[in-house]
């Protein structure tokens, strides 16, 4: 199937020409009323401008949450499910709309969208109007007349930072618990995908209470760090590159409130000679695996974007996992056969095509590709690069640095030592692969890896009940899982006495 261009004949979705922010249940233009272009990646053209806010839009926001939290924070764990039970089938009645307009403001393709990216936002929505149900406080008995309570409360008013590489997963994964426990926020999505957040909104707007979600548009320095620095926000979620993680951590430590980090990743997957043992189906789900450096344009934070091959298997496995590469179809990512598509930005697409200079400088063998992708028509000034494998050393900077984009770098090792000491030389540890047939192997291997996920002869699954996030310079906290709660909820503790006796002490 092929989906017409938004704004065309029989589109299923159609852009504003302008979008303003999303302040206390109403579209409200930006204070200094700038707005930005917005491109997408599949033309290079502008399609849409969307406000460039500032400190007074965010300081806006942020007031019309406070003004409503009490309520909201008040409003029974039933309703509030049902709310976001509500939004969740909302999104599904919409999901060929919102797919396609998250694929025409981010570039990827609509199959993967419509299989994966609005599922999965679905999902968290009802995960989390499920799990807020299920949660209970405690209840500890110290002695016979003491008694100690303990209740989850919301923080407050929380800000959130969302990527640019799935804009409406992402903040799926940040609304979705922030909500569900009882918080207000105040979401900024990435400068260069602002607008399929627009048409969510569109969606699902009249469902919340007015100031119970507010969305921002803007720059990282013009609207992020002033909602990181605001001392009117109770807690800072940021998913986004290494770099400006620790900065929004040092903005955040400004008023000592919480912060959780979702942070880059270099992740290694490993390929053990077994998986060679028998031409089935287990081994083309490891070829699969291999190949999923591609999922997403690669722009993924765990993009298994190291490939460990056992040395004893590397020529056999690469000439399979390399047809398979070849068979990927890239073309126009409204066309629900292609498997690539373009990657978000200009700026994104001249850091890969930098990477490959890089990797021929250091002496890296180009397997495959390693060049800018062209195509004629409509697409001829969008942002495509060819799916790429490099062959070199782990000391290569395009094994030790974040590409994110269809890039896969291999080499090889010599026994089970050889494959662990590669795997954990990196500053990262967000997530890592392992194919084994043997499960001992599979699960040494799983325990060892300094990783805050190892997909086990799978990779790239990220559902709602395992908690996600990472280890080193990847991250703190997690994202996912019942236990995501606990990152936007606080304790309060009643330490209640029922003696009647004084206890003597004066």
């Amino acid at each position: 199937m092929h989906y017409a261009k938004p704004g065309t004949a029989n589109a299923i979705v159609d852009f504003k020409s302008r979008y303003d922010n999303f302040i206390g249940g109403e579209w409200v233009a930006p204070a200094d009323g700038e707005y930005f272009e917005n491109v997408s990646p599949v033309n290079g053209q502008v399609f849409t401008e969307v406000a460039r806010s500032k400190e007074a839009d965010v300081s806006r926001a942020l007031d019309a949450g406070h003004e409503v939290k009490a309520g909201w924070a008040a409003t029974s764990v039933a309703d509030r499910s049902r709310i976001l039970n509500k939004i969740a089938d909302r999104m599904e009645e919409n999901m060929e709309k919102l797919a396609v307009a998250e694929t025409w403001d981010n570039g990827k393709p609509v199959r993967e969208a419509l299989a994966a990216d609005i599922p999965n936002a679905i999902d968290h929505f009802r995960y989390f109007a499920g799990v807020i149900r299920a949660q209970e406080g405690g209840v500890s008995q110290i002695d016979e007349d003491t008694v100690a309570y303990h209740f989850h409360e919301p923080l407050g008013v929380t800000g959130q930072i969302i990527p640019w590489n799935f804009p409406l997963l992402m903040m799926s994964w940040k609304v979705a618990p922030a909500l569900a426990a009882g918080n207000c926020t105040v979401l900024k999505p990435a400068e260069q995908t602002p607008a399929s957040i627009n048409i969510w909104l569109e969606i699902v707007q009249d469902l919340l209470p007015p100031g119970v979600l507010n969305v921002v548009q803007g720059f990282g320095l013009e609207a992020g760090k002033p909602l990181a620095q605001s001392d009117k926000v109770d807690k800072v979620a940021f998913t986004g590159e290494t770099t400006t993680g620790r900065m929004i951590m040092q903005y955040a430590s400004e008023n000592i409130i919480p912060v959780t980090l979702e942070l880059g990743g270099k992740s290694p997957n490993i390929f053990f000679a077994d998986v060679m043992d028998k031409d089935d189906g287990y081994l083309d789900k490891a070829l699969e695996g291999f190949v999923m450096f591609a999922l997403n344009n690669g722009e993924v934070c765990t993009c298994p974007s190291r490939a460990l091959i056992d040395e004893s298997i590397y020529d056999a496995f690469m000439d399979r996992a390399l047809k398979k590469v070849k068979e990927i179809k890239g073309g126009d990512p409204l066309d629900t056969n292609t498997m690539i598509g373009a990657q978000v930005s200009e700026e994104q697409l001249e850091k890969i095509l930098s990477y490959f200079d890089i990797a021929k400088q250091e002496g890296a063998e180009v397997i495959t590709g390693a060049n800018r992708k062209k195509y004629e028509g409509d697409q001829a000034d969008g942002y495509y690069v060819e799916p790429t494998i490099f062959k070199g050393h782990n000391n290569m900077r395009v094994f030790q640095e974040e590409i994110f984009g269809p890039v896969v770098s291999v080499t090889t090792f010599n026994g089970h030592d050889e494959a662990l000491e590669i795997a954990n030389d990196t500053l990262y540890g967000l997530g890592a692969g392992v194919w084994s047939r043997n499960i001992n192997t599979a699960y040494r291997f799983g325990r060892a890896i300094q990783s805050g996920r190892v997909w086990t002869n799978c990779f790239h699954a990220y559902p709602a009940h395992a908690a996600f996030g990472g280890y080193k310079k990847s991250g703190i906290g997690r994202e996912n899982h019942l236990m995501m709660l606990d990152h936007y909820q606080q304790t309060k503790n009643l330490l209640v006495s029922y003696s009647e006796e004084p206890q003597g002490l004066f």
